[in-house]
């Protein structure tokens, strides 16, 4: 080994060692596996959050680095993060959730794929939930609604809106995704879903009587279910059962190139699980939170029942609605998006950076994960709502047809005047907004 190359090598090293260190964003990692997770989660429970994100925001700047759920992460807020969350080419950042979320709905969902698994498992997902096929269930949602109306709603003077539309969305849930009518097999999936969400948000140690702990065993339990009725609806169309009655029977029946299933039974237990979040949360919240709108501003529930009614009059009496009735309801869906603007479902996305990303003069490194707030303008609030095929177009279709029969059927007042909120993480109202109701 010559002297001039054992020179070049010990410059190299004393330059490396003179190079500044990476400047990583300002902040505390806190305590191990903890760090500020229970400090976000609080907040988030005592409607404080943003006031949390502002005061994190006047200490460090609009980007800070911290610990939540057990993983370094990068705080970023502003509208250089929607920036740079939005117009990123997935080369620089990925989908990524909390490992609590990713332990109880599984690797192989959506939120966790990238490259051609994730186009893959989109494409086949978007068969069902595209608007096109989605039109076909209309009559089904529908059903759902009026008989949901009948059972719970009418004849009453006073109801509590959240939870029954949490039992709502599930019931079209239940009916959509796996065909499975009313029940005790179906009140016992809802039981074992509603358990799994209570821990989403969570920090992942597996300890007896912890939130995680319980929400990992009822994840397991609607699994379990899952691949029963999987292997059940796999006999179904082997006998020649129709390919479109639910979601399941879909998703089995598309074929890759080989003939073989385009989806893994893992890959459609974990994507359908998924797709009951997605669709369960935003609906509910969404529909309970534009009967709070509707309730407190005449003038723009003066404006849905017009459009309503007219739609309501245009049909022979009894008749079901039909796509062309829900493309009609043009500004009963401008309420609806504002709604979702002003009052996100999400409180903020994580995302999980490829390589380290020069940001605001500091680097958020490698592996790390980065958390945004949802504060959105419209612009990225329609990119947002655009892109996700994950329960949004079936959100949409059961929230137009829900407010078409709660505005034709019923008035209603508010029982209290407290137009707060908490999270937990999606958004609750205060006592789960009790109305007083009458029918028309």
């Amino acid at each position: 080994m010559s002297l001039d190359f054992v020179g070049i090598v010990l410059v190299d090293v004393i330059m490396r060692r003179r190079r500044p260190l990476k400047r990583l964003p300002p902040g505390s990692l806190g305590i191990p596996v903890i760090g500020q997770s229970l400090g976000l989660l609080w907040a988030m429970r005592a409607n404080t959050a943003e006031k949390w994100i502002a005061d994190r925001a006047t200490k460090y700047g609009p980007v800070s680095k911290m610990s939540l759920f057990g993983k370094p992460t990068v705080f970023i807020h502003g509208q250089a993060a929607n920036k740079l969350v939005f117009t990123s080419d997935g080369s620089k950042m990925s989908n990524h959730q909390t490992e609590s979320v990713k332990r109880i709905l599984g690797d192989r969902c959506l939120l966790e794929l990238s490259g051609q698994d994730h186009m893959r498992v989109r494409k086949a997902l978007a068969s069902f939930l595209k608007p096109d096929s989605l039109k076909n269930y209309v009559g089904k949602m529908e059903e759902e609604i009026r008989l949901h109306l009948l059972m719970h709603w009418q004849g009453k003077q006073k109801v509590t809106v959240l939870p029954l539309m949490k039992t709502l969305t599930f019931n079209i849930i239940c009916s959509l995704l796996f065909g499975l009518e009313r029940g005790a097999r179906r009140d016992s999936i809802v039981q074992y879903f509603q358990q799994m969400i209570g821990g989403m948000w969570s920090v992942p140690v597996n300890l007896l009587f912890t939130r995680f702990n319980r929400s990992l065993k009822a994840s397991a339990e609607v699994q379990r279910m899952l691949k029963q009725l999987i292997s059940e609806k796999r006999i179904e169309l082997e006998n020649g059962a129709s390919s479109h009655q639910d979601l399941i029977t879909c998703l089995l029946s598309i074929r890759g190139e080989d003939n073989q299933e385009l989806m893994s039974e893992d890959e459609i237990i974990h994507n359908i699980m998924l797709i009951m979040v997605a669709g369960h949360d935003t609906s509910s919240v969404l529909i309970t939170f534009m009967v709070r709108i509707l309730a407190n501003d005449p003038n723009i529930h003066a404006a849905v029942l017009t459009e309503q009614e007219e739609i309501k009059k245009s049909k022979p009496s009894g008749e079901l609605l039909t796509w062309e009735d829900l493309a009609k309801m043009k500004y009963t869906w401008r309420v609806a998006m504002e709604t979702l603007r002003t009052v996100p479902p999400v409180f903020g996305g994580f995302r999980k950076t490829l390589e380290d990303i020069d940001y605001e003069g500091y680097i958020i490194p490698s592996g790390w994960q980065t958390l945004s707030s949802v504060k959105l303008g419209n612009n990225e609030f329609r990119i947002l709502a655009d892109t996700d095929i994950l329960g949004y177009e079936l959100a949409k279709i059961e929230t137009l047809v829900t407010i078409h029969y709660l505005v034709t059927q019923f008035t209603w007042q508010l029982c209290c005047n407290d137009n707060g909120y908490r999270r937990d993480p999606m958004p609750v109202p205060n006592q789960g907004l009790p109305i007083q109701i009458v029918s028309k």
